[in-house]
């Protein structure tokens, strides 16, 4: 993988050879292997990971037809004069674009290529602008509905099975990709929300960092028809997707395709859809969707030839022995996990790396809501880490010239902090994240 070959390949081709040499070396029974098929079939079948297409297509429409360029042209005209203002209309219009498109790269792409030419143009400091732009970018990995919550989700709601019956627990209390989505609602909406009092905060102690931004020669009347216009379409649309899904009219599944066919209306009723723009949404799609399940296909080889060399108990071994118990062995697990988040992707973590570690953290009595709320934040902060942080090198790639690599780097560095800071609340306060499904769900 470090010379760039691609993942997919990678796990499964270095899987079978080692499993050809474990067997020539007697160390694997090649039987293993015979379960390949069966597990191809049931990635296929699975309906849940229907929605993970479904909610690629909805997100990329709605990039097509151009909604974050009108949010950010009339949200910040609705601070009027507020020192600040911008910066925090770009945190409000990346949870926004992160609960409609669930991926980091196009938002922060997205984001950095509408709103840095703007707050550069406003007098902002690069360092906040950049800070700002890659925070909110990384929002689509917690605020659902995320794909990346799909794919977690459904890794963790096998393995929770697994484990509970491990434990002598028969009756399983079910576990489903809804639980995640509700879980990481709160999480996610707090951490939006400290984004905005530390900008807001900023803006009081150095007003020069972050300047207001005003166009002048619009009324108050125009600004508020402008918001409304650019606004309500793509919220209604994510809160239908979103309450069709909490108030158990519809499966995450169904609900991805509401969302992908109303993405399609919004782009056909602002103008923009015309049959070059959907041929490019759809070979889009097919990339994402062919990238994620091919990856999803090596890591299912990968897994079996792990399991064959005895990995999982070794693992598994390993987390339960430590000295400090549970304490320890999440924190291990949280460490490594933040350490993959530099060279691999999120999907890639989830496929390798949950099946192995989250049957010995699930002994232990943790909700699996917890579990994956928490290892969404610590993804979400490994990708906004330097040097190797993702959210980095998509902001690099749009920021222009001028801007310097170090301001990046530093730009995060405080929302860092507010990650980290939400990643000890929510280990400290489990309720955070278990709370609304149990009050929603049960």
């Amino acid at each position: 993988m470090m010379i760039g070959f691609p993942v997919a390949f990678t796990l499964s081709g270095v899987s079978v050879l080692f499993a050809l040499l474990g067997s020539a070396l007697g160390a694997f029974d090649l039987v293993f292997l015979n379960a390949i098929p069966g597990r191809f079939f049931g990635v296929m079948s699975n309906e849940v990971l229907v929605a993970v297409p479904l909610f690629v297509y909805m997100g990329v429409m709605l990039e097509r037809s151009r909604v974050a360029e009108e949010l950010l042209s009339t949200m910040g005209q609705c601070f009027g004069s507020l020192r600040g203002g911008l910066g925090i209309s770009v945190t409000l219009v990346g949870a926004l674009l992160a609960a409609s498109t669930g991926i980091v790269g196009a938002t922060v792409v997205t984001m950095g290529l509408l709103s840095l030419p703007s707050m550069m143009k406003a007098g902002y400091d690069p360092k906040v602008a950049c800070g700002t732009i890659c925070a909110s970018g990384t929002l689509g990995q917690i605020i659902p509905p995320s794909i990346a919550l799909v794919i977690l989700g459904d890794s963790l709601s096998g393995v929770y099975a697994e484990a509970q019956l491990k434990k002598g627990t028969f009756i399983v209390e079910p576990f489903s990709v809804i639980d995640l989505f509700v879980g990481a609602l709160i999480p996610g909406v707090l951490l939006a929300g400290l984004y905005v009092v530390y900008l807001a905060i900023l803006a009081l102690v150095r007003a020069e960092v972050c300047p207001a931004y005003y166009e002048p020669g619009i009324s108050f009347r125009q600004v508020a028809v402008r918001a409304l216009k650019a606004l309500v379409p793509p919220l209604f649309l994510v809160l239908a997707v979103l309450g069709s899904i909490l108030g158990g009219l519809a499966t995450p599944t169904e609900a991805a395709s509401f969302g992908g066919v109303g993405a399609t209306f919004l782009a056909l009723v602002r103008g923009f859809l015309t049959i070059a723009v959907l041929r490019d949404v759809v070979q889009a799609t097919a990339r994402i969707s062919a990238m994620v399940f091919t990856i999803l296909l090596g890591a299912s080889i990968f897994s079996l030839t792990f399991r064959g060399f005895g990995g999982d108990h070794l693992i598994h071994r390993f987390l339960t022995g430590l000295p400090g118990g549970f304490f320890t062995a999440m924190l291990i697990v949280m460490v490594v996990m933040f350490v993959l988040g530099f060279v691999l992707d999120f999907i890639e973590i989830v496929f390798i790396v949950v099946p192995i570690v989250a049957p010995a953290l699930l002994m232990a009595d943790i909700s699996p809501i917890w579990l994956g709320v928490m290892m969404a934040l610590n993804l979400q902060t490994s990708f906004l880490t330097p040097p190797f942080g993702w959210a980095l090198f998509y902001m690099r790639g749009v920021a222009p010239p001028e801007i310097k690599t170090t301001d990046i780097y530093r730009g995060v560095m405080p929302f860092i902090a507010l990650q980290v800071l939400m990643l000890a609340l929510l280990w400290i306060l489990p309720e955070l994240a278990t709370w609304l499904p149990s009050q929603l769900l049960r």
